[in-house]
């Protein structure tokens, strides 16, 4: 599946690592992504609230189904994220610019999740409404 095809396919994007601070890319990645009119759904267990949505402490909270699993989190993180993301049945896993991690990706693609890794979900959607 091709990144533009996955982003018109979707709807719900969870955001992993999404904090509240407006001057963290997460933030702005989101809110761009929100009013592209996506369903933003963040995940961090020291928030509450952020860009007006409840905020999860984990993915398997989210009540749900999210179609893209969007990882802003260091690369050592990533293993334990994709089998969550594998458990709430995501459709794709997406890791942000410099967020690499192969063996997690394959156990990713393996479980049958599109997989879009060192990429950022903003530039991806804005070449793709050029």
């Amino acid at each position: 599946m091709t990144i533009p095809d996955l982003l018109r396919k979707s709807k719900t994007i969870a955001v992993v690592g999404l904090s509240g601070n407006r001057m963290r890319p997460s933030f702005g990645v989101s809110e761009y992504m929100q009013r592209a009119g996506y369903r933003i759904i963040p995940v961090n267990p020291q928030e509450k609230e952020i860009l007006g949505e409840k905020v999860y402490a984990r993915l398997e909270d989210i009540p749900e189904h999210v179609d893209i699993v969007d990882v802003f989190r260091r690369p050592e993180f990533v293993p334990e994220i994709v089998e969550s993301a594998i458990r709430i049945g995501a459709n794709a896993l997406w890791l942000q610019e410099e967020v690499v991690h192969e063996e997690a990706a394959q156990r990713a693609r393996k479980a049958g999740l599109v997989v879009v890794m060192d990429k950022c979900l903003l530039k991806e959607h804005r070449r793709m409404t050029l």
